[in-house]
């Protein structure tokens, strides 16, 4: 139950941080570009990295099943699910698995456009967008 709760709150937390963040990069630069999605993208790889090593079996808190539900799992499963991706290929190339490595990118990548290409084109269909 606790872990449940930990998860909850660092999704909340992660949501939120995302939210403040991309829209303080959007007023500050413009949305020509989708800016703030990317500094998000990219601020969330680099957190849960630090989590990862924190919790790995060197780390500082080896295991440490509070410190994954609350930091890797919620924090950053709120703020951005690019960054379990972006861990998860690293593990895959930490392990040397590299057709993996590469079908995860390209099923990801090309997988999701056609998915929200195809939910988009449901949505309009259904609601006139």
């Amino acid at each position: 139950m606790l872990g449940a709760a930990l998860v909850a709150a660092g999704s909340f937390l992660g949501g939120m941080a995302r939210y403040a963040l991309s829209g303080w990069v959007a007023n500050r630069i413009g949305e020509t570009f989708p800016w703030g999605t990317l500094v998000v993208n990219i601020s969330g790889c680099f957190v849960i990295g630090v989590f990862a090593a924190l919790v790995a079996p060197i780390g500082a808190m080896p295991g440490n099943s509070l410190v994954r539900e609350l930091g890797v799992i919620g924090l950053c499963g709120g703020y951005t699910t690019f960054s379990s991706f972006s861990l998860q290929t690293l593990n895959l190339a930490r392990n040397g698995e590299w057709g993996r490595v590469l079908g995860n990118i390209a099923a990801s990548v090309t997988v999701c456009l056609i998915a929200v290409w195809a939910g988009f084109g449901l949505g309009a269909s259904i609601f006139g967008g």
